[in-house]
């Protein structure tokens, strides 16, 4: 059975042994899965490899892609600060980040980067795999470049 490593609380055992056996079928290769009910941390477990040539374990804190997976709730916590009077969505961007309001984007609201019509559907520089996990240099990237269409009045679907 494959190595898992972290916790199950009682009752939880059969996460583990799901978890395993997708490891052990090669149905992944290496992944984490964390559960929380009412506030407490239940499951917690991660196993297998970060890479297919299986030479990077896969540790507590492995940092992967997960692509589109994470929109929904980027939007519901949106929405919940937005609700906390946190967030406006009228308000512009750099009023949260204040670099990003070079090249144009002075007045890109954060409703633009919700509906993906900011003009920011990619780099216009190329970057790498690795850029992408470099959040110093995406994030700077995208503050410093200008939008490929005026803000607002089209849709490209992004990574915000």
């Amino acid at each position: 059975m494959a190595d898992v490593q972290g916790f199950v609380f009682d009752g939880y055992e059969e996460v583990r042994k799901v978890f395993a056996g997708h490891l052990d079928s090669g149905q992944d290769i290496g992944a984490s899965f964390c559960a929380t009910r009412n506030g407490e941390t239940v499951v917690d477990i991660w196993g297998g490899y970060a890479d297919a040539a299986k030479t990077k374990p896969w540790v507590k804190d492995t940092i992967i892609n997960v692509y589109s997976t994470t929109k929904t709730m980027t939007a519901l916590t949106a929405l919940l600060l937005a609700d906390r009077g946190l967030i406006d969505f009228k308000a512009p961007v750099a009023k949260y980040w204040p670099e990003f309001a070079a090249n144009g984007k002075a007045n890109v609201t954060v409703a633009h980067l919700m509906s993906h019509s900011a003009g920011l559907s990619g780099w216009k520089e190329t970057i790498t795999k690795a850029d992408l996990y470099d959040w110093e240099k995406a994030t700077s990237l995208l503050a410093a470049q200008a939008p490929y269409w005026e803000p607002g009045t089209a849709a490209g679907y992004h990574a915000m």
